[in-house]
């Protein structure tokens, strides 16, 4: 232990002082900056060394910097949420409204690459998850910021990216005013639920995970959610698929990741729009679906009761 970080610290430094002077070959800068991040992955120790040593600052200045080249860009920004997942100190260090401006900057420009998009999105996560700080201060502008990305973008990986990110700003901590601000992409919701290609589940789970997470335990956001027409098209799409999960095993799969999303759309509201479309008899041939997991028959069991309880006695 005597020994170890006279040499992280040496390391470290050698490795900070490639950075300053290698700005003219972005591959040595990618390779130290990789290596920052192998020391200090899961090390809060190192972290705390990097930061007294200012490398901290030196890979945001990096990530934000116009005259790098964009693959540094992108290595500088994995680095940081490296080092904010290891120490939580910079992790709190980080969220700054700044930063977060930074970020939005880049998700918005329409000539950033998708990669740095993608690391850009995987930073914010980091920084936003599990973070009641960051939900009480510097929320809204970020997440807003995100909001517009989401309606503007059509491709799927970086949808992804940004859906986790959101996911984790209402919902870890679960925040009423982050749930608020996430009302304003529901009628972009309801129309990629209509016109996705069904058996895409890499678009379909990260949609779904989005409506469960921003309506759950809130009854407003879940009014909303139906007055923008978004559960109805939902019911709509379990009807579509419920209805041939007992032949076909991705429908199987589909039907359940909609009904969960289902059950914490009603959870604290009436919907009749349930009723008119069956959805009670459509979850029982679900339940009689060879292809179901027995681990997800008590979740569709439960929506089959939230259901029953929302729509009234006639469904």
């Amino acid at each position: 232990i005597y020994y170890a970080k006279p040499k992280t610290w040496t390391d470290l430094s050698l490795l900070l002082e490639c950075l300053k002077f290698q700005m003219k070959c972005p591959e040595l800068q990618k390779q130290a900056l990789l290596t920052i991040h192998s020391i200090c992955e899961k090390r809060e120790d190192n972290v705390d060394l990097l930061r007294q040593l200012g490398g901290v600052v030196f890979v945001h200045n990096l990530s934000k910097s116009s005259v790098v080249h964009s693959e540094v860009k992108e290595t500088a920004l994995f680095t940081l949420g490296t080092l904010a997942e290891a120490n939580v100190y910079c992790k709190n260090s980080l969220c700054r409204k700044e930063t977060f401006l930074d970020l939005a900057g880049c998700l918005m420009k329409e000539d950033i690459p998708l990669t740095q998009k993608r690391v850009s999105v995987y930073l914010l996560f980091v920084l936003v998850f599990n973070n009641v700080h960051f939900c009480r201060t510097t929320y809204p502008l970020s997440t807003g910021a995100i909001l517009k990305l989401a309606g503007a973008t059509q491709t799927y990986q970086l949808w992804t990216s940004v859906s986790s990110a959101l996911c984790g700003c209402v919902n870890n901590p679960q925040n009423e005013e982050g749930q608020r601000i996430c009302v304003a992409a529901f009628p972009i919701i309801k129309v990629w639920l209509q016109q996705i290609s069904l058996p895409r589940t890499e678009i379909f789970q990260p949609i779904c995970s989005f409506i469960a997470m921003t309506v759950a335990n809130n009854s407003c956001v879940q009014e909303s959610f139906s007055a923008s027409e978004g559960l109805e098209t939902l019911t709509l799409a379990l009807v579509r698929l419920a209805s041939a999960a007992d032949t076909s095993l991705l429908f199987c799969q589909l039907s359940v990741i909609i009904s969960k999303t289902l059950s914490a759309c009603i959870t604290d509201n009436s919907a009749y729009c349930l009723a008119q479309y069956g959805v009670v008899s459509h979850l029982f041939c679900l339940l009689a679906s060879p292809h179901l997991d027995p681990e997800d028959r008590l979740s569709v069991l439960l929506t089959l009761g939230h259901c029953t309880e929302a729509s009234g006695e006639t469904t």
